[in-house]
């Protein structure tokens, strides 16, 4: 009898844990994007390096809340950009007029900050595999290192130790994206030392770093709002 208890909670506590990975990205409604904004991010594809115009088709787009940092996605991948092209677009998108909302039954947003491209935490570069550094791999400290690792359950490149990670596959869980490219990202955040260059994530091999964004690098962007979202 004893062991049947210890193993209907061990069961009980795997069923759920089980779901509560599986509601960190809820799809909550989408959002309509004004086409005057949305003609502008048109960008060129890429390869895995950068590049990595949107894939997606009409101007309709979901949004996808993750429910452990409260923040709400759009699931649209601007066209490559420079840095301050693609702040600048993330910053536009809080006017009036260029977005129409969509959320899903029995849902409610608070918006408790607007629409930006994700941060990262700035400091000096240091390269690592154990996620306790600025940059490098299995760094869930950021917005995006903690969508790819945390959120959607991927595996770098390099495990923590710096050996070839078992089961790379790139950017192979999407989960209710369906716009997420595996190709590198901006963040929102400048590199304090450096103050032309800025953080990136890299969502093929689970890396992050910073470049220089006066030399026309161009990468796509991504945008996230803070909010807090009730699901009846």
């Amino acid at each position: 009898m004893k062991k049947f208890i210890v193993t209907a909670l061990a069961l009980f506590a795997m069923i759920a844990f089980s779901g509560l990975a599986n509601a960190k990205l809820i799809k909550i409604g989408t959002v309509t994007m004004s086409k005057d904004v949305l003609s502008n991010q048109q960008g060129p594809g890429g390869g895995f390096a950068g590049g990595g115009g949107t894939t997606a088709t009409g101007n309709e787009f979901g949004l996808i809340y993750e429910d452990d940092t409260n923040l709400v996605w759009i699931d649209y991948s601007a066209g490559s950009k420079e840095w301050p092209d693609q702040v600048d677009w993330a910053v536009s998108l809080n006017k009036p007029g260029i977005l129409t909302y969509h959320l899903d039954p029995g849902v409610s947003v608070e918006w408790t900050g607007d629409w930006r491209l994700p941060d990262t935490v700035d400091g000096a570069r240091k390269n690592g595999y154990d996620g306790t550094t600025t940059a490098g791999f299995n760094i869930t400290s950021s917005e995006m290192g903690h969508l790819f690792y945390k959120s959607l359950g991927n595996v770098g490149y390099y495990d923590t130790k710096g050996n070839v990670a078992k089961g790379f596959a790139g950017l192979k869980n999407k989960g209710p994206f369906k716009n997420l490219n595996p190709v590198i990202y901006w963040s929102g955040t400048q590199y304090a030392i450096y103050p032309n260059h800025a953080w990136q994530f890299n969502f093929y091999w689970g890396a992050q770093d910073n470049i220089s964004f006066t030399n026309s690098y161009s990468f796509p962007g991504l945008v996230v709002r803070p909010a807090k979202v009730v699901i009846k």
